[in-house]
């Protein structure tokens, strides 16, 4: 029988939707389960604010009768509209080795991004950078991450053959933390703070971290402007991502500057790597997912950066090396051996080089966002 496809409409569409991903990767040992509570409310058109000013769909592919793929379709449309475009973007696509599933699934989310008069189509990429993006084409025998992809390889091969170019390269680290980086920037770090005229905060309660929420996405949005994808946050999405995440750090892993007014300047945020704890409960909060998660907060080695940015004002002035340098102290502290850079894009030299300055870095993963040009009518 032919693969055919159906729109996510219904309740038991969308379960069979969120779940269909680890039916595929079964026997994929290094692929990570989402957290499935998380999921269920992200991809909630009544719950995740994100998709009342964006334009979305969701599609299932089937054959004979059993779901074997599955894609989201974006139209960013405050992106859009800041940067003058008519991009749309597919994102969440997993499916079987399968061609034919997978050219089933592109080619609908290319039409209905016609059918919007859309002129380009990026991905894999939802509604801002702060989704899992891009096709993994390197470092394939690795364990994921939290919120990365770990996409097979023939991902890349299949989207190539549907005439997709490269369009954002995305490159991850690995560093030990050692005593290196803390006595490397002693010095330095107490002239910034001298000359600025800077305080450092830090904390040992979320409660403490509360009322700086709404400046650290105020700063984001002041200073992601230039990054691919990004789209400014409004008010329900800060309150919706701190909820998301605030629950699974450790405060003494938050670092922030302020200037002598108590303004925030920069921050800092990393977590605990919680990969393993949320494989073994395969993504489930309950029963015993939550104990799994505190254990491994409290016991994880490797630490995972998760956040971070610098008033334009301060930029280029040696902040960054101030909060690394509190960072990793804190970190030493608490028993941490590694830290996980995230994603950085491959053409962001100045990071990539302070990273590359510190003794063992490993870059051990790299990511592709494609892009193809659609013709209308």
């Amino acid at each position: 029988m032919s693969v055919s496809i159906k729109e996510v409409n219904t309740r038991e569409d969308l379960k069979t939707f969120i779940y269909l991903p680890e039916k595929i990767h079964k026997n994929h040992k290094n692929w990570l389960h989402p957290l499935y509570m998380d999921d269920e409310k992200f991809f909630d058109k009544d719950k995740n604010s994100l998709f009342k000013h964006n334009e979305a769909v969701l599609f299932l592919a089937f054959e004979n009768g059993k779901a074997v793929g599955r894609i989201m379709g974006v139209i960013p449309t405050d992106y859009n509209k800041f940067h003058g475009k008519n991009d749309s973007r597919f994102s969440f696509f997993e499916c079987f080795e399968n061609k034919e599933v997978f050219n089933v699934l592109i080619t609908a989310v290319e039409n209905w991004a016609k059918s919007k008069n859309c002129t380009e189509i990026i991905g894999p990429m939802a509604f801002s950078d702060k989704e899992p993006q891009g096709f993994l084409t390197k470092g394939f025998e690795e364990k994921a991450m939290l919120v990365t992809n770990h996409s097979f390889p023939f991902m890349v091969d299949f989207i190539k053959e549907n005439h997709y170019g490269n369009f954002v390269d995305l490159v991850q680290y690995d560093v030990p933390i050692t005593a290196q980086i803390l006595n490397r920037y002693k010095n330095f770090n107490e002239r910034v703070s001298k000359n600025l005229k800077i305080k450092t905060v830090e904390f040992t309660s979320t409660k403490a971290v509360k009322p700086y929420v709404k400046p650290v996405f105020d700063l984001i949005n002041k200073t992601y402007t230039e990054i691919y994808g990004f789209t400014k946050l409004t008010e329900d999405e800060m309150t919706e991502f701190a909820e998301r995440f605030l629950p699974l750090l450790n405060p003494k892993l938050i670092k922030m500057i302020t200037n002598e007014n108590g303004e925030l300047l920069a921050f800092i945020i990393a977590m605990a790597d919680l990969s393993e704890a949320i494989k073994n409960s395969r993504g489930r909060i309950l029963p015993f997912g939550w104990a799994r998660i505190l254990w491994a907060m409290k016991t994880s080695k490797r630490l995972q950066l998760l956040l971070g940015a610098i008033h334009p004002n301060y930029q280029n002035k040696g902040l960054d090396a101030v909060l690394a340098t509190m960072l990793f102290g804190s970190a030493l502290k608490l028993g941490f051996k590694t830290v996980d850079s995230h994603l950085i894009m491959k053409d962001n030299l100045k990071m990539r080089g302070e990273i590359e300055k510190l003794e063992g870095f490993n870059l051990y993963k790299e990511y592709c966002i494609f892009r193809k040009n659609l013709v209308v009518g």
